[in-house]
């Protein structure tokens, strides 16, 4: 596995991974944006790794433009979440995980076109507008959006799961 040590917030040590990451919560007409890859069999939030010295909002701005080609406004922050995981497979295959992520709802553009040609190490990336109601019947990553994005409140909320 090839990490950029140098800008992102991300290290191995031992068997452990340690990332810290921003994620975009981008609605259009009652679907969000997941984005997916050549190699996965599931949907995942559109995002990426901060880089030391940069901003979470620089940071989200910054990694969906380079995944959707479109330069999106933040509206606010919603949640901060502490995700404890292991992966069986893949480039994180054997290591426990652990990552702090700040997801942050996007403005509306009233528009679901986008002019994404985004590359992740699992190859072509691709964006998909995924029905809110429908994220419960799907494989999809975080698994707090199908509950939470149904009622979205105005506070900061602070989620912790351990998969």
């Amino acid at each position: 596995m090839e990490l950029n040590q140098n800008l992102d917030c991300c290290f191995i040590r031992n068997k452990s991974w340690f990332r810290y990451r921003v994620a975009a919560i981008i609605i259009e007409n009652d679907c969000v944006l997941m984005a997916s890859n050549e190699t996965a069999d599931y949907f995942y939030s559109v995002g990426g790794r901060v880089h030391l010295g940069e901003t979470a909002e620089e940071a989200i701005v910054r990694e969906v433009f380079e995944e959707t080609g479109i330069e999106y406004e933040i509206d606010r922050l919603a949640f901060i979440h502490e995700n404890f995981f292991s992966d069986s497979s893949g480039m994180l295959k054997g290591l426990v995980c652990h990552e702090i992520a700040f997801y942050f709802i996007m403005k509306s553009r009233g528009t679901q076109e986008l002019n994404s040609n985004s590359y992740c190490p699992e190859g072509k990336e691709f964006m998909n507008w995924v029905p809110i109601s429908d994220l419960k019947n799907r494989k999809a990553y975080p698994t707090f959006f199908a509950e939470k994005l149904t009622n979205l409140t105005e506070t900061i909320e602070h989620i912790v799961t351990t998969e």
